[in-house]
């Protein structure tokens, strides 16, 4: 799995890593683990997705954009993978690539992603 990054994506991590000294970690960890092929029984491999992935719908474009619900970091104590950061991603199965658009963290109520920003790259 080949994996690339936004301008806009690396300027927010590294503001959100001052705040959340583990994310480096815990992204890492999510990469290695999360976002991976598993074999389907088949001899075949597949990109699995667990339930805390949503695509997300409606953007008018073919690129199958995703948004993370349930990351889990370490700073964040007593709170999981609930813990209100948001991963927003494309994901190229030709290519077996993935580009992360946009991290950010989620204050009272889940705002969506900016949209301009995955129109603006992804048709």
């Amino acid at each position: 799995m080949e994996f690339s990054y936004l301008d806009e994506f690396n300027k927010e991590f590294k503001q959100l890593l001052k705040k959340y000294r583990t994310l480096q970690e815990d992204f890492d960890l999510f990469k290695e683990r999360v976002l991976t092929y598993r074999e389907n029984g088949t001899g075949k491999f597949l990109f699995w997705r667990p339930p805390g992935i949503v695509r997300i719908s409606n953007l008018g474009i073919e690129t199958e954009v995703y948004k993370v619900k349930h990351f889990s970091c370490k700073t964040l104590k007593g709170r999981g993978s609930r813990s209100g950061i948001r991963i927003i991603y494309a994901y190229f199965p030709d290519n077996t690539k993935v580009e992360f658009v946009e991290i950010y963290f989620k204050e009272r109520d889940d705002t969506d992603c900016d949209k301009d920003r995955i129109k603006r790259y992804y048709k």
